[in-house]
């Protein structure tokens, strides 16, 4: 069984985040944030993955398309002192890095990395049961509030 937290942060932004997904070439955005992180910080994209554990040929494959885990894309976002929504091209630079331990903690940006990236295992159905669960939860919370 499949639990969901939904905070309210991501609803508000639901919209927002559904049609991000849809933009074509949004794998290129990271590796494009990637490579001029990386020039920022005076490091080479090799290097770069190597101080963070990762393999050269994993650059390479961020170049040709492939789509980097979630933990990666944490780890790399702490690296370069960036969120992981950033990273995947969501938000401006700078934001703080997303540090969240426990559910209260749950960001925008993890939810958004979720919705990009992770969601793309769901399928059809799930992703619908998703949405409907987000529509359900977004009129709960607006006939609780005054």
């Amino acid at each position: 069984m499949l639990t969901l937290v939904i905070s309210q942060a991501f609803l508000v932004n639901l919209v927002n985040i559904s049609a991000l997904s849809r933009i074509e070439g949004a794998i290129s955005v990271f590796y494009d944030l990637y490579i001029q992180l990386c020039v920022q910080k005076g490091v080479s994209p090799s290097r770069a993955a190597e101080e963070n554990g990762l393999s050269r040929t994993a650059v390479v494959k961020w170049k040709n398309g492939s789509t980097p885990s979630g933990a990666t894309v944490q780890k790399l976002a702490a690296y370069f002192g960036v969120t992981a929504d950033y990273l995947m091209g969501g938000t401006v630079p700078g934001d703080p890095v997303s540090t969240a331990q426990s559910p209260d903690d749950i960001t925008c940006d993890d939810f958004t990395y979720a919705l990009l990236n992770e969601s793309r295992q769901l399928t059809d159905r799930d992703k619908q049961m998703l949405l409907e669960m987000a529509r359900y939860m977004r009129k709960k919370l607006s006939e609780e509030q005054p």
